[in-house]
């Protein structure tokens, strides 16, 4: 690894992190080598990297120390939270902080945060078109990330913020896939009206930090925005029912009603698809495709992303 500059790369064996492992390790003629940090070395994700070429070392984005000591002899890294794994905005803000400080203590000369907006930027928290949750935030797993950017900023390490989009694959592990009705027929409910959602195959956000890394200095200090595509839940539906064989339909849940649906996080969500909804133009110009595509040229299509995944969508 010692004639090529090493990124560390924060949650390895997760979606997007190992996103990013497997494009440098699949990148053989790159200027990069990747080090995989993850809290469980010894788990099958690590072992699978640790056999693809990575280097994987035991890291926790809760110990300061064993993050200084991960980024040491890096020239870039990639820098995620996983506000999924413990529902606290709260520790995301820590995490970031401590990711900030060990990258410019450690010399690191580009780091990738992964990001999203801080939505009471439009919708304070004295706007009553959605509740206040957790006393404070409008977008609990928005607002903390877009609030860290200016840790980065203010730590002074070299800093891409980068806009991520719905995950396509939220289709396969996260409940959000299309639900058999009554009359038999599936359903895809989401509460985005008419409007259209940027969305991306996740994969694909670790190809487009491997292009940002590539750019050199040229994107250090800014905040760039990825998506495969902008759809309606309209045209998702009908390329799901196409690539599964079965009629679709698409219905639009009002938004109170799917923060009424009682799972883990789903005022956040509906909070979240509100503010995607009300501010679409805002939402999806902030996630140009062609720079996408100039980043990463294999940029799926939610199509293509369906016709290798849909036999892994779950149909309830």
């Amino acid at each position: 690894m010692s004639d090529k500059k090493i990124i560390a790369v924060v949650g390895a064996t997760g979606a997007q992190g190992g996103g990013l492992v497997r494009a440098i390790l699949a990148d053989k003629s790159g200027e990069f080598a990747v080090r995989a940090l993850t809290r469980k070395p010894d788990s099958d994700k690590a072992r699978e990297l640790a056999k693809a070429g990575a280097q994987v070392v035991a890291a926790d984005v809760d110990d300061a120390a064993s993050m200084r000591r991960a980024f040491a002899g890096a020239y870039g890294a990639f820098c995620v939270t996983a506000f999924w794994e413990h529902f606290s905005p709260e520790k995301e803000l820590a995490q970031a902080a401590m990711m900030a400080k060990a990258a410019k203590e450690a010399g690191v000369k580009h780091v990738i945060w992964s990001t999203l907006e801080d939505t009471r930027k439009w919708v304070p928290i004295t706007d009553t078109r959605m509740p206040t949750l957790m006393g404070k935030y409008t977008v609990p797993h928005f607002d903390a990330k877009g609030e860290a950017d200016l840790i980065f900023a203010e730590v002074g390490v070299p800093t891409t913020c980068l806009q991520t989009s719905f995950y396509w694959d939220n289709f396969i592990h996260f409940g959000m896939g299309p639900k058999r009705g009554a009359d038999g027929v599936l359903a895809l409910n989401l509460p985005m009206g008419d409007r259209k959602l940027p969305g991306i195959a996740v994969e694909d956000i670790g190809k487009c930090a491997l292009g940002i890394f590539k750019r050199g200095k040229e994107l250090i200090g800014k905040t760039v925005g990825i998506a495969g595509e902008h759809l309606t839940g309209a045209q998702m539906a009908a390329s799901l029912g196409k690539a599964l064989g079965q009629q679709v339909r698409y219905n639009a849940v009002p938004h109170d009603i799917y923060r009424g649906l009682g799972f883990p996080g789903a005022e956040d969500l509906g909070n979240m698809f509100q503010f995607n909804h009300d501010f679409a133009e805002i939402f999806c110009g902030a996630r140009d495709l062609a720079f996408s595509r100039s980043l990463n040229p294999a940029l799926q299509t939610f199509d293509a992303w369906l016709a290798a995944n849909k036999g892994r969508i779950p149909l309830e």
